[in-house]
């Protein structure tokens, strides 16, 4: 309950702070219900304050919600002069100032100063400064840097120093930015006076890192513990993420969340797609103008809006406290970074559910983000992203694995937050897998140490190609010793034996694969391997087609399915084309949920178009209208989950330019695109059914005997996917060329 202040107001004990150029003899109690209004403090609030106030370096460790703001804004109102928090995040900045001024009658009280702001305002900033209005100062740490800032705050009194998202200083933390590490000779530079440094996410190593680099290693330490027992975790498997998402939300109608992507362009994709189901959602990424991204965050933090859709890399930095669930599409590179992430639902001790969509694809697309970066970087990245796998694949709860990560043990049978995610809810199978780790070890080492898990387990499964060939793998006495069991099983136990550290992927080359110490030691003398009976994650991301996307999980009616995919085989069979030509299996299913009866419905199927609706689509309609009338159904049009809107305007200029024969990179270039969203683009426009005259853009890309290879490939089998083509093709071809054929395909043979 907050305390109603009768006797004087804000402003006049700010400025009796000022006049008597001494602390405030009000107790910190005193202080909190006068400028803030509660009764008391929270956690380790009071003791982190009486250290400030008492001028030492403090070091605070304290997880997202504990309330690390109130430790440095109730010493800084209460202590003479002004105090310096540095933060990197600018919409954090704008909050929490925002948030000070709440409770005073002077606006100047707490001010910021960032790359958001122009010359007029900074001057104003300073202005408000000089005048002794001013008792907070938010600055990004590039700001703080700057010649001209230095200069000026020389000249005024500083308080203390306070340094937010300490763990950027860390080249071990999970959003690691040079400047921080710049910031203790700049404070030195500006006053000698007490530093503070505070984050949500610092394990040991990390925590080592700040302080030595700040110089505070004998500071005051206060560590908080990391259990928020509101907050559910869960992880599933990456598959048809989009639908999951709005099922999610539809069941959750009301309730505020955060959704993070890796991708800016996801981040929009998937933003589209909610609003086109009705969600408030908008999308919020680093992209956007400082505008853009202060007008969403308003509208977020005033319940216009309900989902935000945010990039990962760039970091929300809102302090809302009714925030219900967070969603990973992408899962984070790193666990710091996670939960840091997670931590921003339930901060108010209320409803907090974390889910995060997992594929091993996940962890192979962020270890080639690092292959440019130096070894020290990469060697680093890769330990940290390992740390996710194994926290998305193991098996124990994940909140006991969380804490452990951060140092702090927990009581998985009593103790708080039991029971609060899916391992726990859903126990795993354990088996030993001793025998098959001393299989899958001893086949790296027959090989030397020069091949990447998939080779091994090609070899073990007895599969042959050109570089089991090269390598006469066939030759081995391990070929074919595996193949009692599936590809994924060895795959799920490789994973398993890099968490265990039995053996690890160099990036340097690309996912070779090494025996470590501990992989040497097993080898000698092994040991019982407690495996896990992983689930089975999908190896690519199946965001599937948004135009197919719906709100029942497969088809809602099972038998018009399976009716339907007998139309296709016997159709297919008739025109001498494989079945997924025809129609995929999502727009089969979306029919047999739908019940389209004549063409403009089925052309309004996902996947369909007006065009394939006309050259395929009468039979079909002809036996669901039958099954409809025979079954008496009521066609349920609700159910309809909407595509977010086609960017028609592009659609026409990629057909013209094409008609044009103009070159593809010409074209990509006049539309803003990169080759490859232009390829995705023309797929999508050819997958609607419409053709194309592609030919000049193949010939310039694939040369000849290639395509007649390509062609027969798709001609015969039975899938479109092109991790199966990859496979097939053992790497001869590159992923755009395959892409290319399968887009011609589908131009010369579905249309």
């Amino acid at each position: 309950m907050r305390s109603v202040v009768n006797s004087f107001s804000f402003l006049t004990l700010v400025q009796r702070s000022y006049k008597m150029n001494t602390i405030t003899d009000l107790s910190p109690l005193d202080a909190l219900k006068t400028f803030f209004g509660f009764n008391q403090f929270k956690g380790l609030q009071a003791q982190v304050i009486q250290s400030v106030l008492d001028g030492n370096d403090t070091f605070v460790i304290m997880p997202t919600g504990g309330g690390k703001s109130m430790c440095y804004q109730l010493p800084a109102l209460m202590m003479n002069g002004m105090a310096i928090v540095v933060s990197p995040l600018i919409a954090l900045m704008k909050n929490q100032v925002d948030a000070m001024r709440g409770f005073s009658s002077e606006d100047g009280v707490a001010h910021f100063i960032n790359s958001s702001l122009n010359k007029s305002e900074i001057n104003q900033v300073k202005l408000d400064i000089q005048a002794g209005k001013t008792k907070i100062l938010y600055v990004a740490p590039e700001s703080l840097g700057k010649e001209e800032n230095v200069e000026f705050l020389r000249t005024c009194t500083i308080s203390f120093v306070a340094i937010d998202e300490a763990h950027c200083i860390s080249e071990w933390g999970h959003d690691f930015r040079p400047e921080y590490r710049k910031l203790k000779s700049i404070i030195k530079n500006i006053a000698d006076v007490p530093i503070m440094a505070l984050t949500a996410t610092a394990t040991p190593k990390v925590q080592q890192d700040i302080q030595k680099n700040l110089g505070m290693v004998e500071a005051n330490l206060f560590k908080a513990s990391f259990n928020r027992p509101n907050l559910y975790y869960e992880v599933r498997p990456k598959n048809n993420v989009g639908k999951q998402i709005i099922q999610y939300i539809k069941n959750h109608s009301g309730k505020s969340g955060i959704i993070y992507c890796l991708s800016r362009k996801k981040t929009e994709e998937i933003a589209e797609l909610l609003i086109a189901n009705g969600i408030k959602a908008l999308p919020y990424h680093a992209g956007m103008d400082g505008h853009e991204r202060s007008n969403v965050q308003d509208k977020f933090l005033m319940q216009d809006v309900d989902v935000i859709v945010a990039t990962i890399a760039f970091g929300m930095g809102i302090d809302k406290p009714d925030v219900r669930f967070v969603i990973h599409h992408d899962i984070s590179k790193s666990l710091e970074s996670y939960y840091q992430e997670t931590g921003r639902a339930g901060r108010d001790g209320g409803e907090g559910n974390c889910i995060a969509f997992y594929s091993p694809k996940d962890i192979e697309k962020l270890e080639k983000f690092l292959a440019g970066k130096p070894i020290a970087e990469q060697e680093i990245g890769v330990q940290l992203l390992h740390e996710v796998m194994a926290y998305c694949e193991t098996s124990v709860s994940r909140r006991k694995y969380l804490l452990h990560y951060f140092g702090e043990g927990w009581d998985e049978h009593n103790g708080e937050g039991h029971g609060m995610d899916d391992n726990q809810r859903k126990p795993k199978e354990h088996f030993d897998a001793q025998e098959d780790i001393l299989l899958l070890l001893q086949c790296i080492h027959a090989f030397k140490e020069k091949h990447k898990s998939k080779f091994i387990v090609k070899i073990l499964m007895g599969h042959e190609d050109a570089e089991v060939k090269t390598y006469k793998g066939s030759s081995s006495e391990l070929y074919g010793i595996g193949k009692d069991k599936e590809d994924r099983y060895w795959n799920a136990l490789l994973r398993q034996m890099l968490v265990a550290n039995l053996i690890k992927k160099e990036v340097e080359t690309y996912g070779t694969i090494k025996i470590t110490p501990d992989g040497n030691q097993f080898l000698k003398n092994p040991i019982k391997f407690e495996a896990v009976k992983e689930e089975e994650y999908p190896s690519t991301d199946e965001d599937g087609d948004f135009n197919a996307l719906r709100l029942s999980g497969g088809a809602a009616d099972e038998a018009l399915f399976t009716l339907l995919k007998e139309q296709r085989l016997k159709v297919s069979k008739e025109k001498g084309i494989p079945p997924y030509v025809i129609f995929s299996e999502p727009s089969l299913e979306e029919m047999a949920t739908q019940y389209p009866i004549n063409l403009e419905e089925l052309a309004h199927i996902g996947g369909v178009g007006r065009n394939k609706a006309m050259k395929f689509g009468q039979s079909f309609l002809q036996l669901i209208q039958q099954h409809v009338e025979n079954n008496n159904i009521e066609r349920p049009q609700d159910l309809f989950l909407k595509t977010a809107p086609s960017k028609s305007g592009q659609k026409v200029q990629i057909i013209q330019n094409i008609d044009k024969r103009i070159p593809l990179q010409d074209i990509a270039k006049g539309l803003g695109k990169n080759r490859a969203d232009l390829i995705l683009e023309i797929e999508t426009v050819v997958h609607s059914g419409t053709k194309l005259s592609i030919q000049y853009i193949i010939d310039d890309a694939v040369d000849e005997d290639a395509q007649e290879e390509i062609m027969e490939y798709y001609m015969q089998s039975e899938t479109d996917d092109l991790l199966e083509a990859e496979k097939y093709f053992d790497g001869d071809y590159e992923e755009e060329t395959l892409r290319l054929m399968r887009i011609k395909f589908m131009n010369d043979v579905g249309q």
